[in-house]
């Protein structure tokens, strides 16, 4: 597989019936890098992660995904997506082995149980909880095994929409720290969150929407209380 090192956003434009999510949106993502896309509900955050997911098609403009130069594209792209959404989309009757089971025969990556259970460790799973059927889990361990499955594939692209929801404090920092890992792995790790205290001093690529357009964008290292400051500034 060719891991992606960029993707090049162009003048992004989606409507839904007369309503405008997207209104050219322009950005770069690149490998190493985590970045941070904030703004209120209904800014297009999600709209975009779809779009970069490709399961959301664009009404105008491009995205280009990129490795070493060349473009990447259709079912290439998709084995290089890891995508957390707002729903955890795991089978309710199936454990949690048996949802990562299904994704890496799907995918024909390593699902031997020594595989599993190292990853749903990394995610911070209870080894009691994996295997009952998930939809006795909480909303938390929901979240930890949809993790695992978006990070199943090795993703080089790495999509989260509201990835610390169901977390107690002390779980949401430690998967802020985990993509942290991951982006200096080399991953395009993208996040969308509310939950800034969780990506501060890991995220080194800030852009902000409201209403669908890119309102600020800038790159480097950002504290807790300067990302408070950008989103106050810039998001209302």
């Amino acid at each position: 597989m060719a891991a992606l090192d960029q993707v090049q956003i162009k003048k992004l434009t989606k409507r839904y019936g007369s309503e405008r999510a997207l209104g050219g949106v322009s950005l770069e993502l690149t490998a190493g890098k985590m970045c941070a896309l904030l703004g209120h509900n209904g800014a297009g955050k999600t709209t975009l992660l779809g779009i970069l997911s490709t399961l959301v098609r664009q009404n105008d403009g491009v995205v280009s995904y990129r490795s070493n130069g060349n473009e990447v594209t259709g079912e290439a792209v998709r084995r290089e997506i890891g995508m957390l959404a707002h729903a955890s989309l795991c089978y309710g009757e199936l454990t949690a082995h048996e949802n990562l089971e299904l994704v890496a025969g799907l995918y024909g990556v390593d699902g031997s149980k020594a595989a599993l259970a190292t990853l749903l460790d990394r995610v911070g799973l209870d080894a009691k909880a994996r295997d009952r059927v998930a939809r006795t889990y909480s909303r938390g361990m929901l979240q930890r095994l949809a993790l695992a499955r978006a990070l199943l594939t090795r993703p080089s692209l790495l999509l989260l929409d509201e990835p610390f929801t169901g977390l107690d404090r002390d779980g949401a920092l430690a998967l802020g720290e985990q993509l942290g890992v991951l982006r200096d792995g080399g991953a395009i790790v993208v996040v969308v969150t509310h939950d800034l205290e969780a990506i501060a001093d890991r995220t080194d690529h800030v852009a902000i929407l409201r209403r669908g357009q890119l309102v600020f964008e800038d790159r480097g290292s950002y504290s807790y209380e300067k990302l408070k400051d950008l989103y106050h500034s810039h998001a209302n």
